[in-house]
């Protein structure tokens, strides 16, 4: 077993989901991904379009739907859930539906991941240098490198670059990560550190590994909205007070 399910939550996506370039990913590399996008209670026409992306490639692309909008960490836990539940995939990976991340990427994570066993996840890192093309606004840009500061002081580790939308994660340690629900909607890519660094305390530096991405562009129509930046001090300081021994 050696297969990877992509989930990639999407709510209100319709006019951000690049339709082709799904397609052309699974059918370039249906023997070792599949895709399930995760609707989470759209209430624009995305649940008609993932239906007509899903209908070209039925053996390797699924949807899960959502009753209700449950935000993106929820809707990320339970199509982790439901692909693990499937138990046919070595590991599983979360991409955002925008695909600022390209899935190209998952080539070089799916290499990394299975060539070194004592890796447990891969985060993908936006670090602007030569040979890369990373297309970031200069206002996030400076946020996200204070947030990140932050974020490595509060989990006690050198990690650049949390916030990225794009990671991939072994099988064998989805129990820890996702079986209970997050406490906060948008940080639970440092809860999902968290939970692993207190989990494999003495091998945490060994089974995370960041991987600078050749590509990223940032992409408009992001719905983590300016007020909610004020809550992230807040957020944060939750999560050390919940997860820090």
């Amino acid at each position: 077993m050696s297969k990877i399910c992509v989930v990639i939550p999407c709510y209100n996506e319709y006019n951000r989901l690049d339709e082709k370039s799904f397609i052309n990913f699974i059918k370039e590399n249906c023997n070792y991904f599949d895709l399930l996008f995760v609707n989470d209670g759209s209430k624009d026409n995305t649940a008609q379009k993932l239906s007509s992306i899903c209908a070209q490639q039925p053996d390797n692309i699924f949807c899960l739907n959502l009753n209700k909008n449950e935000g993106k960490a929820e809707a990320v836990r339970q199509g982790i859930l439901y692909a693990h539940n499937q138990k046919k995939y070595a590991a599983l990976a979360y991409f955002d539906a925008d695909l600022a991340t390209p899935l190209s990427e998952l080539l070089v994570m799916k290499n990394l991941l299975f060539e070194n066993q004592k890796i447990k996840l891969i985060l993908c890192s936006r670090i602007k240098r030569l040979g890369a093309s990373i297309e970031r606004n200069r206002k996030r840009h400076i946020l996200g490198r204070v947030f990140s500061t932050f974020a490595s002081i509060i989990l006690k580790l050198p990690v650049y670059d949390t916030q990225c939308g794009a990671k991939l994660i072994s099988s064998t340690v989805i129990d820890v990560a996702f079986n209970q629900k997050f406490v906060t909607k948008w940080l639970f890519d440092i809860e999902i550190i968290a939970r692993l660094r207190n989990s494999h305390s003495k091998e945490i530096l060994d089974i995370l590994f960041e991987y600078p991405i050749t590509n990223w562009k940032d992409v408009s129509g992001s719905k983590l909205k300016f007020t909610y930046m004020l809550k992230v001090p807040f957020e944060l300081i939750k999560i050390k007070r919940i997860y820090n021994y």
